[in-house]
């Protein structure tokens, strides 16, 4: 059992970088491939501070795209361990853009990665317990323990559900798709 305990605060990691006109897709907005590179390195950032090991993704679990991000735009990454199993940590990252002439900030985007300790073997490590410190620390834990529940449920369904029995493709036919099978 491991005995040394870390705060979610202790985890958190801030990142801010301009907008540049080279990050932009091509419909002249910020590329949503550049971001997630971003949500990778702050996800490593976080994990490994909070751990004290190297980390890999295991898992980009979910990036929820809620706005655009303009050319010039400043935007600011929040990150936190969220969650630990014995090796692994959930890290939530909240992605902000501020227009830098009007002041005005907006919520772009939301994300869970999932990170795994490494040793200087390779092997994964133990990583620390976390202190729950806030009402805000519990619901997220919580959050991301119904997060993994659904994973769970969704890897079941994968393994059990048979998807070419006749009760399953008849009810194909209430969805948007055309059965042409080869």
């Amino acid at each position: 059992m491991n005995t040394q305990f870390k705060s979610v605060k202790s985890s958190k990691v801030v990142i801010s970088e301009l907008m540049l006109p080279s990050h932009t897709n091509f419909s002249g907005k910020i590329h949503g491939g550049y971001i997630l590179s971003l949500l990778d390195q702050i996800a490593f950032a976080c994990a490994s501070k909070f751990s004290g090991h190297y980390c890999v993704t295991a898992s980009v679990d979910t990036v929820d795209f809620l706005a655009p991000i303009e050319v010039g735009e400043l935007v600011t990454m929040r990150a936190s361990v969220n969650y630990v199993g014995k090796t692994s940590m959930i890290v939530g990252i909240r992605v902000e853009a501020e227009n830098i002439q009007t002041g005005k900030i907006k919520h772009c985007n939301s994300s869970y990665f999932t990170m795994v300790a490494k040793d200087k073997s390779g092997n994964n490590a133990l990583v620390p317990g976390l202190i729950l410190s806030t009402d805000d620390d519990i619901r997220r834990f919580w959050n991301c323990i119904k997060m993994i529940a659904i994973k769970k449920d969704k890897q079941n369904h994968e393994e059990t559900f048979d998807y070419k029995s006749e009760d399953s493709l008849s009810k194909l036919s209430k969805y948007n798709v055309q059965l042409e099978r080869i």
